[in-house]
């Protein structure tokens, strides 16, 4: 470390990494900063040492430690400082594996995340990777970020940082489960640098995860007041309002457009919640959900928020959540293991919460949207097309990620939810339609997935091919309806239709179609 408080470093011949569960190789010399405050309940906190908060809980019951970590360049040397960073290079100092010349990597003494104090240490760090994910700010969506999750031998769990600034020279080496190992680090209460390796063959047993499990009155007690986000296990009972079954379909275009997955679960035979994926945790869950064929019962989710809405309990999913189902970890596979010998409890329904979608008339359905204590949901109606609207347009330009409707940009298409200044457009469905049934018509909204159910084309297809013959027209041209819609006219089909806010307040009374099917015979 030179006068002003900087490190410097050498570049290493090479640097190995081993992780479980299998090898990878880091190239280069990637620079990481820690401003770690290191924590242990109950216990007092002295001058030169790290600051003492309140510190997690590990299943066996044991105490264990939590901090977090920032990136930067120490400025102050204060030995009384409330926070601990960790650095390495220190006098140029760094880790290498000669590999070619087959010399040995020094090891030197290890220290805990919870030992690190003020100062240059000589000693060792080793921790695993368990996970990281981006940060970004709420409001302009902008990269701040990576966020990192790491633990050690000793199951004390750090948080980490690094800057947008320097992801490119971390992520290619980054991986979920990798081992590492940090040598001459400076424990410093600023923001600074250090040095990451992995030893070649590490002989310490490294956890390849821990979770913090809540129940209903864990999260109930806790809810509202800001504190520790914990995790749950549990059972599906609803999807988007829809009981689990093997026609159950997700809608991307439903879940791009409402940035949310709601799902009802329940631990055991505790009393049903709600719990609301958002954004990136929901696009997540529905490759899961899809990847499992629709047959996954048991999840697993990461850091939760319990929050009270409408005056019930209800669990809100963060920017680091992780999702896990069935088989995905060992306490999934526990949990699955008590389901499948306990499905009488399972299987229990509760007539408050879970209910089948209903099949019922145009009529039925105008009467329930105004009843007082009508809430949103899915019902089964079979219609007649009579017509499809003309004189608007019929599909929207959305994200090729998350189906979000795209917005224009000085120079490119953007979409507010990926955050995204340039994106690849893509054609979706938002045609209106007329039905009909014995007594009463309708107005139906096909949204994505819906208007392909029905007409057998993808709406990008369809606007490719008119673009194609007639090459003339500009690009604020109105596009006329496809004769792929409009050959729908006269059939009568099963559509799973939604009953939203917008219809509950009265702002319209179009419904939205999620899924069209062929009736039964």
């Amino acid at each position: 470390m030179n006068s002003n408080g900087k490190s410097t470093s050498e570049k290493p011949k090479a640097v190995d990494t081993d992780s479980s569960p299998g090898p990878i190789k880091l190239i280069g010399t990637p620079y990481v900063s820690l401003d770690h405050s290191i924590s242990e309940p109950h216990s007092k906190q002295a001058k030169g040492e790290a600051s003492v908060t309140s510190g997690l809980t590990k299943l066996s019951g044991k105490t264990s430690v939590s901090s977090g970590i920032l990136i930067g360049v120490p400025k102050s040397r204060n030995p009384n400082g409330m926070k601990t960073g960790v650095s390495s290079g220190v006098r140029g100092k760094a880790v290498v594996s000669s590999g070619a010349k087959g010399k040995a990597i020094v090891s030197a003494e290890v220290v805990a995340f919870k030992g690190v104090k003020y100062g240059a240490h000589d000693g060792e760090l080793r921790f695993r990777l368990i996970h990281f994910w981006e940060a970004r700010n709420v409001v302009t969506k902008v990269l701040l970020g990576l966020e990192m999750l790491l633990i050690d031998q000793e199951e004390t769990v750090i948080q980490g940082f690094i800057p947008a600034g320097r992801i490119d020279t971390y992520l290619p080496h980054m991986r979920a489960g990798g081992i590492y190992r940090l040598n001459s680090f400076f424990g410093s209460n600023k923001k600074t640098l250090y040095r990451v390796a992995d030893p070649k063959d590490s002989s310490a047993c490294f956890p390849e995860d821990r979770f913090r499990f809540h129940g209903y009155e864990e999260f109930d007690a806790a809810c509202d007041l800001r504190g520790d986000l914990y995790d749950y296990v549990g059972h599906i009972k609803l999807v988007n309002g829809q009981v689990l079954s093997d026609t159950l379909v997700l809608d991307d275009a439903e879940i791009a457009s409402s940035r949310r997955v709601l799902l009802h679960v329940q631990t055991h035979d505790d009393p049903v919640m709600k719990l609301y994926l958002w954004d990136k945790a929901a696009s997540d869950f529905s490759e899961r959900f899809k990847a499992s064929g629709g047959t996954a019962r048991v999840i697993l989710v990461t850091t939760l928020n319990p929050k009270r809405l409408g005056g019930a309990l209800a669990l809100s999913s963060m920017t680091p959540l992780r999702v896990f189902l069935d088989t995905d970890v060992q306490a999934t596979r526990d949990y699955l293991t008590w389901m499948n010998t306990n499905l009488d409890v399972a299987n229990r329904v509760d007539a408050d919460v879970v209910t089948k979608t209903e099949t019922v008339t145009i009529g039925e359905l105008f009467s329930y949207m105004k009843q007082e204590d009508a809430k949103v949901a899915w019902f089964e109606c079979t219609a007649t097309i009579g017509d499809v609207a003309h004189g608007s347009s019929w599909y929207y330009i959305g994200c090729g990620g998350c189906h979000t409707k795209a917005t224009k940009g000085p120079t490119s298409l953007m979409c507010k939810k990926c955050g995204k200044t340039e994106i690849v457009g893509v054609a979706q469905y938002l045609a209106k339609i007329s039905v009909y049934d014995n007594d009463d018509q309708a107005s139906f909204v096909l949204l994505g997935g819906a208007g392909y159910e029905l007409s057998g084309k993808k709406a990008s297809e369809l606007l490719e091919d008119y673009f194609k013959a007639n090459e003339d027209v500009g690009d604020d041209h109105l596009v006329p309806v496809p004769q792929a819609l409009i050959d729908t006219i006269g059939q009568t089909r099963k559509f799973v239709v939604k009953v939203s806010n917008h219809n509950l307040t009265g702002q319209t009374q179009a419904l939205t179609v999620t899924k069209v099917l062929t009736p039964e015979v």
